[in-house]
């Protein structure tokens, strides 16, 4: 028999099959085609001679014939006839293995056995030897693969109704036994069959194979969560080549894809956790990987004290309020907000592991009917249950939900909080897989959390430290009104090197103050505390603006010195208050109320911006010096008269230096601003909001300092000024100048002390500086009372000895003054002496 090319595979098709008809004599009287096909022997040839003639050896006639008892046996009945093989002669000499089988044409009727074997006619049916055994092995394979259980097999017709399948096709509620003549959407949910169907229709009509497709099936009995599949599939044809069926090839990946989905969101989770070192943002990054990745809703709940820094009590875990911090899934399902009570976990089940003093997990199903899963032994988790009401009070907050698990973020033996997942709809119930998976979640979220608590408390210290280190944000002084603002660049840290100051001078002047000091943090900050420490400290010696940075300018520099010679081994701490060249600028300003003049000086500042009364804006020309830390530069100082209600507005450069514009649009915008925001009509608290507004915290580039001062003037009543005469007898003249004018200001109960600071002051200065002395009064704020003289010589304060008869001057002035001091002018030097004010 040769094989044709419609059906290659079944050895007995009837087109195929190499036949011979032989007679009770066994001579073969009938031979097909592919008889002739199959030994190469035309009919003519072999019909009338004997079949034994066929075989490669004719005397192995009796052995072929032997092989027919098994079928006699067999067929005790009703003879069935019998199989065996045989080797024959091809035409072209070569031997061939043959597998055949004898059909009784008479039914087994008047059959007569004798030595020779049967004599009734018979149908041989030959195929080769090595078909046959491709065949059956197939049919074994087949057979095989509907009797495994591993994966699932089913046979299509052209209709997709299942023609077969083995007992695995899926393992899952709702699918029944017998499957023959249904169709998948008998008993799978519509859009799951559906497009399952769909892929099939596409290698019917196609015949491409389908590989690697996966989807869920879902039964119309239990739809909850269904399997995981993968499909396999290939096109069946008829002999003609006409579509006969499809046949798939289902594989069950569920537990596969839960592991490779619970490692994929462990693998969120966790990056999840390191996106940030703020308690809030933390916990809201996780539950928005928790939801829906591990359930439909999701919470955290953390200790109160967490949020400030601080840390939960570690002993015997005890009920601690928890504040829900973060919440995620349907928003009419899960509280956003919540205050709870977190009672103690069950702890591990060795007191002996290490793993004891940590708290474990709690898992609670079938919310609905009440009967509770494993691990259930907490609050709330008595088995078998019958009501809702029995459950923990966490694992009922979310309407719908059918099960629940809570864990909590425990690190170090303290629990921070609690990390619940809701499970509702259709989505399978939580299991212990689930629960393992949520206790590793808030494992490494504890540690997370641990490490924003604790850098919550380094930074509130740092940003204590900060504000510290700024003056009151706004100020008011007979000289000015002044409000001023810092936004950081550096949001969560809250620290840098920016600041500014208002600092009262003798006389009712002020000092107004801006610096900047290059970088952010600790170290930025510690340099901005001795900066403006020194800066406070020269402006208590009065010195004019230019000296004032030239001492800095020494300080930073003597800084850097100490930072390079520090030793190696002292690590990073030698560096926390080292500066650099161009590390730092400042802008030192003073503003004397009586005269209206303002004397400034720049080290590397931006010049400040004056909004003058009549509603014009322009900036100061300064001659700025280098910034401080060159060395080796003057200063320049420059003088502007202020009229009355000017605004000084003070600044660093991070509020011109926004965006990609340049510094000259960056003061264009500045000057616009303070137009808008009407500076001179407003109090300034609130306009130094406006002008920076659109500038939040934590998208700036750099540090924002803005102080703004609006400028005032002593009324002239309120000033009184003399020049006396270098003559001793001067003094009194000068007594009854400020008994009178103190009684013109009723001001009679500073008389006596203001008398006498007056004749002590004017005695000196004629006594030690001769030539013209000036006297002067200012009523402000307090009471001032000035000696001028010519002489350079600063006063000192001595205790006299009991026999001298002078040098008990200045001790007096002092005892009778809230503050003195003296400074140094143009023309010499002027001692000060400040008095409250008597209450109205």
């Amino acid at each position: 028999m040769r094989a044709t090319e419609g059906n290659q595979e079944h050895p007995f098709a009837v087109t195929n099959t190499a036949a011979a008809l032989l007679d009770d004599a066994g001579t073969i009287v009938a031979w097909t085609p592919a008889a002739e096909a199959l030994l190469d022997r035309p009919s003519t040839d072999v019909c009338g001679r004997p079949a034994r003639d066929l075989l490669a050896d004719p005397g192995s006639w009796e052995a072929v014939l032997a092989q027919g008892g098994r079928g006699e046996q067999e067929g005790r009945e009703g003879w069935q006839g019998w199989e065996g093989r045989a080797t024959l002669r091809h035409g072209s000499g070569r031997t061939l293995e043959i597998e055949f089988r004898v059909v009784p044409l008479d039914g087994g009727e008047g059959r007569e056995r004798g030595k020779g074997g049967d004599t009734a006619r018979r149908l041989v049916l030959a195929s080769p030897l090595e078909q046959v055994s491709r065949w059956r092995q197939d049919h074994a394979f087949t057979h095989e693969l509907f009797l495994q259980g591993r994966v699932g097999l089913a046979l299509f017709d052209a209709d997709l109704r299942l023609l077969r399948t083995n007992t695995h096709l899926l393992p899952y509620t709702g699918v029944p036994v017998d499957l023959k003549g249904l169709r998948l959407g008998d008993f799978l949910r519509a859009e799951d069959a559906g497009i399952i169907e769909d892929r099939l229709r596409g290698v019917l009509r196609s015949g491409n194979p389908l590989t690697g497709f996966s989807t869920t099936a879902r039964t119309l009995q239990d739809s909850r969560g269904g399997r995981v599949v993968t499909i396999q599939a290939f096109r069946l044809q008829e002999p003609d080549g006409h579509p006969m069926g499809v046949a798939a090839v289902f594989t069950d990946v569920t537990d596969h894809e839960r592991s490779r989905g619970r490692l994929d969101l462990l693998y969120r989770a966790t990056g999840a956790l390191g996106g940030s070192l703020s308690v809030p943002r933390t916990v809201e990054d996780l539950v928005g990987i928790l939801a829906p990745g591990l359930g439909d809703c999701a919470a955290v709940d953390l200790s109160e004290t967490v949020l400030t820094g601080g840390e939960p009590a570690a002993d015997g875990h005890p009920a601690q309020p928890l504040i829900r911090m973060a919440a995620a899934g349907a928003e009419s399902d899960v509280p956003r907000t919540a205050t709870v009570h977190f009672a103690a976990p069950r702890a591990a089940p060795d007191p002996t592991a290490p793993a004891a003093r940590e708290c474990r997990g709690e898992l609670i199903t079938g919310l609905g009917t009440r009967s509770t899963g494993p691990g259930n032994e907490g609050e709330g988790g008595d088995e078998g249950g019958d009501e809702d009401d029995a459950a923990p009070e966490w694992a009922t907050a979310v309407p719908g939900a059918h099960s629940a698990m809570t864990a909590p973020l425990s690190a170090r033996g303290i629990v921070f909080g609690r990390i619940t997942i809701w499970r509702t709809g259709d989505a399978p119930p939580l299991d212990e897989d689930d629960l393992a998976l949520l206790e590793e979640i808030a494992a490494r979220a504890a540690v997370a959390v641990d490490n924003a608590r604790r850098y919550t408390k380094e930074r509130r210290t740092a940003v204590g430290l900060q504000r510290s280190l700024l003056p009151p944000a706004t100020a008011e002084t007979p000289a000015l009104e002044a409000a001023g603002l810092y936004l950081p660049a550096d949001a969560d840290s809250g620290v840098g090197g920016d600041w500014f100051d208002v600092i009262p001078l003798s006389s009712a002047r002020v000092a107004l103050v801006v610096g900047d000091v290059t970088g952010h943090g600790l170290h930025a900050t510690a340099m901005m505390g001795r900066l403006r420490s020194a800066v406070r400290a020269m402006a208590d010696l009065e010195l004019e603006p230019e000296e004032l940075l030239a001492h800095v300018d020494d300080m930073v520099l003597q800084v850097v010195a100490e930072g390079d010679s520090e030793d190696s081994d002292e690590g990073d701490a030698g560096t926390l208050l080292r500066i650099g060249p161009a590390g730092a600028t400042c802008l030192y300003a003073v503003y004397d109320p009586v005269t209206g003049k303002c004397v400034m000086a720049s080290a590397g500042h931006p010049p400040p911006a004056v909004v003058s009364p009549d509603g014009t804006v322009e900036y100061v020309e300064l001659s700025p010096g280098p910034p401080l830390g060159v060395g080796g530069w003057p200063f320049e100082p420059v003088e502007r008269d202020l009229p009355p209600g000017s605004v000084l507005a003070l600044y660093t450069d991070g509020l011109i230096e926004r965006g990609e514009g340049d510094i000259d649009e960056g003061m264009r915008d500045l000057a616009d601003r303070l137009l808008r925001t009407d500076v001179l009509g407003r109090p300034l608290r609130r306009a130094r909001h406006d002008i920076v507004e659109g500038l939040p915290p934590g998208r700036l580039r750099d540090d924002v300092t803005l102080l703004l001062a609006r400028t005032r003037m002593v009324d002239a009543d309120s000033l009184a000024t003399w020049w006396l005469d270098a003559d001793p007898a001067i003094v009194a003249e000068a007594r009854r100048l400020v008994l009178d004018q103190l009684t013109a200001w009723e001001l009679d109960e500073l008389a006596f002390s203001t008398e006498l600071i007056a004749s002590e002051l004017v005695t000196n200065a004629i006594r030690h500086a001769g030539g013209p002395v000036r006297l002067r009064l200012i009523r402000a704020d307090t009471l001032t009372c000035e000696v001028s003289d010519s002489s350079n010589t600063q006063p000192r304060m001595r205790r006299a000895r009991n026999h001298e008869e002078g040098g008990r001057g200045l001790y007096i002035v002092a005892q009778l003054s809230h503050r003195w001091g003296s400074r140094y002018t143009v023309e010499g030097k002027t001692v000060w002496s400040e008095q409250s004010l008597p209450p109205p």
